[in-house]
C-alpha cells in the first residue's frame, strides 16, 4: 500500500508549497495529460495517466511508496477524493485544494452562484440534469464527452435558456462563450468545459438580490405545504382538482429533483405548480387555451418554472421527452393506455365512477402496472355551524411499473 496519497487540486495558477512539496517526494504520480506533463513531476517517478479512477486507485493501493494524484479544480467537489476514499482501497488521503470550475466559471461570468444548483452529466445522467436545468433558475453543470452543450440544447427543446459556456478553464485556451441553448447545437465544444444554464422569471435565480441562507434552491421559498387551498388558484378548478385529491396525487407520485412530470389535462394549473414546487421538472398539457394561460399564471404567481404545451392527447404526447411520473387529470382510459406505453415509473389518475376506474386499472395492469384504487371522499364543514357545505367523491387509482420503482 502507498506510505501517502496527496491529491492536489489544480485550477492553472502556480503550485502551493504544500503541493510542491508532496509532489518532491512522489514515487507514483497519476493525472491528466496536462498535469503530468507539468515541470515538477519528478523525472524518476511512475506515470498512471488517469481514466478510471477506480482502476487508478487499485495500482495506487498496490505501490509501495508515495503518490500523488493531480485532479482539476477542488478535488472534494465531484471530484476524487470520494473514490479514492472508497473502503475497499483502504488508502489513507490527504487533499490541497484548488478553486473549483464551478467556481471558477462563475467568476469568469461575474455572478454569485449560492443560489445555483450544481449537476453533473454524463451520458446516463444527462436526462436528469436537463430535468433539473428545466427546473431551476439558475444550474450550472459539469459535462462530459457525450453530455456537453449541444446535447443540454437538443434535450432542451421548448424551453429556453442562455448558456454561458467556460472551455478549458484554467488553461491557455480557456473560453468564455454566451449562446442561447436553441443555438449551442451548432458549435464544437473543447472539453472539459462548465456550462451556466440560467432562465426563469426575471428576478429571481438569475440576479442572486434576494441574498438567502441555504446554498443552492430555498426550501423555505413560497408558502408551506404540499398543496395550496383550491381559493389560490381562483375560480377555475375542475372536479378533479380539489385539495385532497391532489394531495393524494403529489403523495402517490413523489415527484423530485431530477424528474420529468407530465400533468395532462392541467385545469388551473394547481398539480403542475404543486409538482413543480417539488422541485421537478414540469410539462403540462392540455387542449384547451385558458387552461393553459392560468397555469402558466398559476407558475408566476408561486414563483416556479413550468413549460405549458397546447395540444390533445394523446397526440400531443408523441413529441414530449420521457417522463418520470405522470398525472392523467383527463382524457379517460385511452389517455392512460398511451401514457402507459412510455413506461414511466408511476401513473396516477382519477374517476368519477367505478366501471371507469375498474378499466383504467385493467389497462393498467395489463400494461404490467401494479395497480392500487382508493375511493376518496371529503366533506366540508362550515365550522360555525358544522353543518356540510360541500361534498366530492373521486376513485384514486395509481400505477407502478415494478421494474423502474425506486
Amino acid at each position: 500500500m502507498a506510505d501517502r496519497v496527496t491529491v492536489i487540486g489544480w485550477d492553472g495558477s502556480p503550485l502551493t508549497d504544500a503541493a510542491r512539496a508532496a509532489l518532491g517526494a512522489a514515487t507514483l504520480v497519476a493525472g491528466a495529460a496536462h498535469h503530468l506533463a507539468l515541470p515538477e513531476v519528478p523525472p524518476a517517478a511512475e506515470r498512471i495517466r488517469l481514466g478510471s479512477v477506480a482502476l487508478a486507485a487499485r495500482r495506487i493501493a498496490a505501490h509501495r511508496g508515495t503518490a500523488v494524484v493531480f485532479a482539476d479544480g477542488d478535488p472534494g467537489f465531484f471530484g476524487v477524493v470520494r473514490t479514492l476514499r472508497a473502503p475497499e482501497f483502504g488508502l489513507e488521503v490527504e487533499v490541497v485544494p484548488a478553486v473549483s470550475s464551478v467556481a471558477a466559471a462563475f467568476a469568469r461570468a461575474g455572478m454569485p452562484w449560492d443560489d445555483a444548483q450544481v449537476v453533473v452529466a454524463h451520458p446516463r445522467t444527462l436526462r436528469r440534469a436537463v430535468n433539473v436545468c428545466r427546473a431551476h433558475t439558475k444550474v450550472a453543470v459539469l459535462t462530459a464527452p457525450g453530455a456537453g452543450p449541444a446535447e443540454l440544447g437538443l434535450l432542451l427543446e421548448g424551453v429556453h435558456r442562455t448558456f454561458v459556456i467556460c472551455e478549458e478553464l484554467g488553461t491557455e485556451r480557456e473560453q468564455v462563450t454566451v449562446v442561447t441553448s436553441d443555438t449551442a447545437t451548432d458549435h464544437s465544444w473543447r472539453d472539459p468545459n462548465v456550462v451556466i444554464v440560467i432562465g426563469g422569471p426575471a428576478g429571481r435565480g438569475a440576479t442572486g438580490d434576494s441574498g438567502g441562507w441555504i446554498a443552492g434552491r430555498d426550501p423555505g421559498a413560497g408558502p408551506r405545504g404540499w398543496v395550496q387551498p383550491d381559493e389560490s388558484y381562483g375560480d377555475g378548478l375542475g372536479e378533479g382538482e380539489t385539495e385532497l385529491l391532489r394531495a393524494a396525487q403529489l403523495a402517490r407520485l413523489g415527484p423530485r429533483v431530477g424528474d420529468l412530470v407530465w400533468d395532462i389535462g392541467c385545469g388551473s394549473g394547481a398539480f403542475a405548480t404543486e409538482a413543480a414546487r417539488a422541485g421537478a421538472a414540469v410539462i403540462a398539457v392540455d387542449r384547451d387555451a385558458g387552461a393553459c394561460a392560468r397555469t402558466d399564471a398559476a407558475a408566476r404567481r408561486f414563483g416556479v418554472q413550468l413549460q405549458v404545451v397546447q395540444g390533445t392527447a394523446p397526440h400531443v404526447l408523441e413529441n414530449l421527452p420521457e417522463p418520470d411520473v405522470v398525472r392523467v387529470g383527463g382524457g379517460g382510459a385511452a389517455v392512460v393506455s398511451a401514457v402507459a406505453d412510455r413506461r414511466p415509473q408511476r401513473i396516477v389518475t382519477h374517476a368519477a365512477t367505478r366501471d371507469a376506474a375498474e378499466l383504467v386499472g385493467r389497462d393498467l395492469t395489463e400494461h404490467g402496472y401494479r395497480v392500487e384504487c382508493a375511493l376518496l371522499q371529503s366533506v366540508e364543514l362550515d365550522t360555525r355551524a358544522w353543518t356540510e357545505t360541500e361534498r366530492s367523491v373521486a376513485f384514486l387509482l395509481s400505477g407502478v411499473l415494478p421494474d423502474r420503482a425506486p
